[in-house]
């Protein structure tokens, strides 16, 4: 094993590129230089300090009680200035990035409403994957606890019958992904006369993966009359054509930071061909550094033979990708947080809205197409101001 190897663009070791091409996934628009960032000191941040607390906020009892018991005293810059005018009612455009507490944000306004009118089926919020939608209700539980107030998860990839007895139930608040809510709004269903709330998460990577359509069908179902929130870490020409026509004169507030992970220490691995990748990326695997790492592949079928060569060769690996069922990717999921195994390989499909602690590195191990999605694949390490290390492989232009 090669212990002290160090990836550099200007490396000319045994892992520099040769002068054939390798095969595999087409090549990325980005080039590779901006793959590397060497200047890894950060300023250090000043800590953001919130003119509220949690306490001051002025929720009902029962909510504060849990946000106490949850420990959650000072909120975030997006929850300290967003939360107020939510709670007036007013239609608010959140822009921030993934992980700075966002979902608060939006669900202690929403559980506010829900508990001073208590509507069924009165709050709807989209989110682009299945992942995000399942944290977003898992958090909305945990927030409402004990509050007899109820939700359902509405996403494709899960049993759709049971779903649908879901939302026959009457919950108070349906979370869901934009084509299975269509779906059973097509089906007739899904009923969106009562809502009143109406949540847009992530709203630019909805667009980015092709959503806009079915959000303008859903939100043409809604009435006029209602609260919008639009959160989203960039403000995108369809995120503000979005912004003009479904909101009533929104409150903007960005709290969004650096969007090019500068604290993060970036470099590229230059390879040969796909053996040499695979050779490469289980070298580094076995380095005691690389603890917790998330590995981002460019297709389902190879991120899945790429997850099992490195289960086969001693690296236990999980993988998550738009071909396994929902019950299958949360199984993965899991198997990760909880350290199961150090080793999560992916599609793109992961690299928003999923919020895993102590990330060490990411691994492009196909470099991504556009330079959006290789901000958002780094931005799962070097969370919430600890350091991360992110490598990207690159072959012989």
């Amino acid at each position: 094993m090669h212990r002290n190897f160090k990836p550099s663009g200007n490396n000319r070791s045994r892992f520099a590129p040769h002068k054939r091409r390798g095969s595999g996934p087409k090549q990325s628009t980005v080039h590779y230089s901006r793959y590397i960032n060497k200047a890894v000191t950060k300023e250090e941040d000043v800590p953001y300090e919130p003119t509220h607390t949690f306490d001051t906020f002025g929720l009902n009892p029962r909510t504060a009680a849990t946000l106490r018991h949850l420990s959650f005293t000072k909120p975030s810059a997006i929850q300290d200035q967003s939360i107020p005018p939510a709670l007036l009612g007013k239609d608010i455009i959140g822009l921030a990035n993934t992980g700075t507490g966002k979902t608060a944000a939006f669900l202690l306004p929403t559980i506010e409403k829900l508990n001073a009118n208590p509507v069924l089926s009165s709050v709807l919020i989209l989110a682009p994957t299945r992942e995000l939608a399942q944290q977003i209700d898992a958090e909305f539980r945990r927030f409402a606890a004990g509050q007899k107030l109820f939700s359902a998860l509405i996403v494709g990839g899960a049993n759709i019958n049971r779903q649908i007895q879901q939302v026959k139930r009457g919950p108070h608040i349906i979370v869901g992904t934009p084509g299975r809510v269509k779906d059973l709004i097509d089906r007739r269903v899904l009923r969106l006369q009562a809502v009143n709330t109406f949540v847009l998460d992530e709203a630019d990577r909805m667009c980015d993966m092709g959503f806009e359509k079915d959000i303008r069908t859903i939100e043409a179902e809604l009435p006029k009359d209602r609260q919008t929130f639009c959160f989203s870490a960039t403000m995108t020409p369809n995120i503000k054509a979005i912004v003009e026509q479904f909101m009533n004169a929104p409150e903007t507030i960005s709290v969004v930071k650096n969007q090019t992970n500068d604290h993060i220490e970036q470099d590229v691995v230059h390879t040969r061909d796909k053996a040499h990748k695979i050779e490469i990326l289980t070298e580094l695997l076995s380095q005691p550094e690389f603890e917790k790492v998330i590995v981002f592949g460019e297709t389902k079928h190879g991120v899945q033979r790429l997850a099992d060569n490195l289960s086969n060769n001693n690296l236990p690996a999980a993988a998550i990708h738009g071909n396994k069922s929902q019950s299958q990717r949360e199984r993965a999921l899991h198997s990760f947080k909880t350290n199961q195994v150090s080793i999560l390989v992916a599609t793109d499909v992961a690299a928003r809205g999923i919020d895993v602690d102590g990330v060490s590195h990411v691994i492009n191990f196909d470099p991504p197409q556009v330079y959006e999605d290789y901000v958002h694949r780094i931005g799962r390490t070097g969370r919430a101001g600890k350091p991360g290390k992110a490598l990207t492989f690159v072959g012989q232009k």
